[in-house]
């Protein structure tokens, strides 16, 4: 979603100038490295790997007093690129602005996330960030190969929900869209891996390209004013989510509770009909 916005909207534009003073998002830089590599150049192309978006620049700016001349932007858990006027700048941790007078923002709560520069380093046929090097694709990129990470699933001795989480493995899914492709496949979250059949490996990893997609359509998953898209408008996935924080509510299927778990300091949403959870589990 922000990757396309911004290949939409932000390309081709001069940076004028940058903010970076907060130091909690622009590890490793010290405060102005970004601001002396961006200003003067302006954004050619944006491309995207999990949570993960990079955006290619050209121009006057000093990159190479960096390590290259691509801009890391790293969305973390609560990261958001924002193009135009803010909701309010409680959150506000880089502002980038533009030729024409609109200002890139981006807006973190946790501070998980952050820019900076990197060099580009060839992975599997693509040219990604070095610290983007670890992170495989995702089930909406053209390049996915799904019967290659059923097999890695597979030789897993985890959790499936844990390996959906690993972007190691897949990225791009998190929390809430691994619960809604589970509960699509009727699988348990705890289910082992090397217990998956390879039908069942497909399809939760179809589901989850289904969810993602139809998540994108409807501008993502918004629970608060403060989850916009890049132009600040809200996403309304959320009203179509059949699992995920839907506990004590009738399961979509089959009216059965939905039933909420602890999940790695987080929360799994599930059917207890729909989805037992394995035995010994």
């Amino acid at each position: 979603m922000a990757r396309n916005l911004i290949a939409d909207q932000a390309l081709q534009r001069r940076i004028v100038d940058v903010d970076d003073s907060d130091r909690y998002v622009t590890r490793p830089h010290a405060s102005g490295e970004l601001r002396t590599a961006l200003a003067g150049r302006s954004f050619t192309a944006a491309h995207r790997r999990g949570k993960t978006i990079w955006l290619d620049t050209s121009g006057t700016g000093d990159a190479a007093a960096l390590i290259g001349p691509e801009l890391g932007l790293h969305l973390g858990m609560s990261g958001q690129m924002l193009l135009g006027s803010l909701p309010n700048d409680n959150h506000l941790r880089i502002a980038a602005l533009l030729d024409d007078g609109t200002t890139l923002s981006f807006v973190d709560q946790r501070t998980f996330g952050g820019w900076l520069i990197a060099d580009l380093v060839t992975v599997d046929g693509t040219d990604v960030p070095v610290p983007v090097a670890h992170i495989a694709r995702d089930p909406l990129d053209p390049r996915f190969n799904r019967d290659a990470v059923v097999t890695a699933l597979r030789h897993k001795h985890s959790e499936i929900k844990r390996q959906l989480l690993n972007q190691a493995v897949v990225s791009g899914i998190g929390n809430i869209y691994a619960d809604e492709a589970l509960w699509r496949v009727k699988l348990h979250g705890a289910r082992p891996t090397e217990k998956l059949t390879r039908a069942q490996g497909r399809a939760v990893l179809t589901a989850a390209a289904e969810v993602m997609d139809e998540a994108l359509a409807q501008g993502g998953t918004s629970f608060d004013a403060l989850y916009v898209n890049v132009n600040g408008a809200s996403g309304y996935f959320d009203r179509s989510l059949a699992a995920y924080g839907q506990a004590d509510r009738p399961c979509p299927r089959c009216g059965t509770p939905i039933r909420r778990e602890s999940f790695m300091n987080r929360s799994s949403f599930s059917c207890p009909r729909c989805q037992p959870r394995p035995r010994g589990r």
